[in-house]
């Protein structure tokens, strides 16, 4: 006897327990718009939901950049949405935002969310691309450049959250590290061209890691004998090098790790040389008195913008620059322990 076809649906994958911890078994996690009371329930943790992310200092951005109607504004690096679902809000009606970001797998799905908010379609400008070339894009749109700006310069949750990018050292996956997997070449290819010499140079340049000559001996060996394909591969050498020193292993093994990861990934994806690039052009992507808000995550990247925002002072290409860096609250801290690191600058062009 023939077995007839089912019309249902075929079962989804069944996870062992009520708390899944792989990043593919978080269904609720990955569809806030139907399951609303887990995703809050996760956000009063203080956990950023999978395959999800917070925007950081959402409030105080949105303040001193000031949005109004009418105005063109930029989120050079759209990641999520969360910056820019608020910008295209203030800037209605008949105002454009023009949103940027390298990364082919999230893009089409921010799209998506941003124009489901149903302003009208021609309000939302999306390209990918890396930032560094955003002037570009802007004048073809505003040749007098945007009034309102923001770079958010921190990795998304929905890439450090899954393993198949490469980006963390919590699961197991391939060592990739790329924002844009389509171009470059991966963190485990990488490793295999650099000297200890180079590595080390990149470990203090990218991340300021104390260690950096002598872990990057380790790795080099260790890359040497085996090549480390994976993240929990690179992990295990790191750990197995503070083991040889007591005296800086115990709680220093995340910070040491996360150090190596945040280094290579910069290096990976020529991040700042990207940014270099992004702040020669920045004042020429505004117009007069436009405003312009940049979020680091590490000092690498703020010493940057906070040169760059001196010397634009100095030379009159900005009216003013934020004297003090502007930090996330105790309360969104604790709510959203991944904005510990944040810092925020403003400028605004003479």
């Amino acid at each position: 006897m023939t077995e007839q076809p089912s019309n249902r649906p075929p079962r989804r994958p069944r996870y062992q327990g009520t708390h899944p911890r792989h990043f593919q078994d978080k269904y609720k996690e990955q569809q806030p718009d139907k399951y609303p009371d887990a995703i809050a329930h996760l956000i009063t943790k203080g956990k950023t939901p999978a395959g999800t992310h917070r925007p950081i200092l959402l409030s105080e951005i949105m303040r001193l950049l000031a949005p109004a109607p009418g105005q063109i504004a930029v989120d050079c690096t759209l990641g999520y949405g969360g910056h820019a679902a608020e910008l295209l809000k203030a800037i209605q009606p008949d105002g454009t935002l023009i949103g940027v970001d390298a990364d082919p797998i999230q893009l089409p799905k921010t799209e998506t969310r941003l124009r489901e908010l149903g302003y009208p379609p021609e309000s939302l400008i999306v390209r990918r691309m890396n930032y560094a070339g955003v002037l570009k894009q802007i004048l073809s749109i505003a040749p007098e450049g945007a009034d309102v700006l923001l770079a958010d310069l921190g990795l998304s949750s929905m890439q450090i959250d899954d393993p198949i990018r490469g980006f963390t050292f919590k699961a197991n996956g391939p060592l990739d590290m790329r924002l844009n997997p389509e171009h470059g070449q991966p963190a485990s290819a990488f490793l295999t061209q650099l000297s200890a010499k180079e590595l080390a140079k990149i470990l203090e340049q990218n991340a300021d890691e104390p260690h950096a000559v002598h872990l990057a001996q380790a790795i080099v060996a260790a890359q040497t004998r085996q090549p480390l394909a994976t993240t929990t591969e690179l992990a295990a050498v790191v750990n197995e090098f503070l083991q040889r020193r007591p005296q800086d292993h115990a709680e220093k093994v995340k910070e040491t790790t996360r150090r190596v990861f945040q280094a290579l990934r910069i290096a990976v994806n020529d991040e700042f040389g990207a940014l270099d690039s992004f702040l020669r052009q920045l004042p020429s992507c505004l117009k007069p008195g436009g405003r312009a808000a940049i979020l680091t995550f590490h000092s690498g990247e703020d010493r940057r913008v906070k040169r760059a925002f001196k010397e634009g002072l100095q030379a009159g290409l900005y009216t003013s620059v934020s004297e003090e860096v502007i930090r996330p609250s105790a309360e969104e801290q604790r709510s959203n322990p991944r904005s510990s690191s944040a810092k925020l600058r403003i400028a605004v062009r003479a």
